[in-house]
């Protein structure tokens, strides 16, 4: 699977619900894991745009898997103050995540000439970016936006993922032949 194609079924496993008895099947830490393996994948150096997307995504399937046992079991009210935390880095990572993961896709395809492409992708991470905003104060009662809000991010971050699917193939976006290069000499620090 090409990495930006692993990038956008990551969204899909991770923003997707497919429900059977209460659990999902759509394994969120999965979702961000393949997040991950596609963005490590595109690295061109330890410290560029996908590499510090990448260990993002990493900390997100971290987060999630925290989540999806958290949320498993039954808290008093201190683990309900905790759940509350969990549940908005959760939300917050997810937002990031999603912002750097494009970021460093957008800082890919803009110097090879495909500017429609990259404008498109710009703005749809601010739209998934602010909606998703938008949706978590509605969530926890700073804003009554009725459905509106969600429909309109499930759309922006199903165009989102379509663009990216598409995208997938441009060459600009293909894995680097050689090896990463370390930014650290051979020695280490001293």
């Amino acid at each position: 699977m090409l990495p930006v194609a692993k990038i956008a079924t990551g969204f899909v496993v991770a923003f997707g619900a497919l429900r059977f008895n209460g659990f999902d099947l759509l394994f969120d830490p999965v979702g961000w894991a393949l997040c991950a393996s596609g963005l490590f994948q595109l690295r061109r150096s330890a410290d560029d745009a996908f590499g510090r997307a990448g260990f993002f995504a990493v900390a997100m399937a971290c987060i999630s898997l925290v989540a999806t046992i958290w949320f498993g079991a039954s808290h008093d009210q201190a683990g309900s103050f905790i759940a509350h935390v969990i549940g908005i880095a959760h939300t917050a990572g997810a937002l990031i995540a999603t912002w750097l993961s494009v970021d460093a896709v957008i800082r890919q395809i803009r110097p090879s000439g495909d500017l429609s492409r990259a404008a498109v992708l710009d703005v749809l991470r601010w739209t998934v970016a602010g909606l998703g905003a938008l949706g978590a104060l509605a969530g926890y009662g700073y804003a009554d936006l009725g459905p509106v809000v969600l429909i309109a991010w499930f759309a922006a971050i199903l165009a989102l993922i379509v663009v990216l699917y598409r995208s997938a193939s441009l060459p600009c976006l293909a894995p680097p032949r050689g090896p990463v290069a370390n930014p650290l000499p051979p020695g280490g620090l001293d």
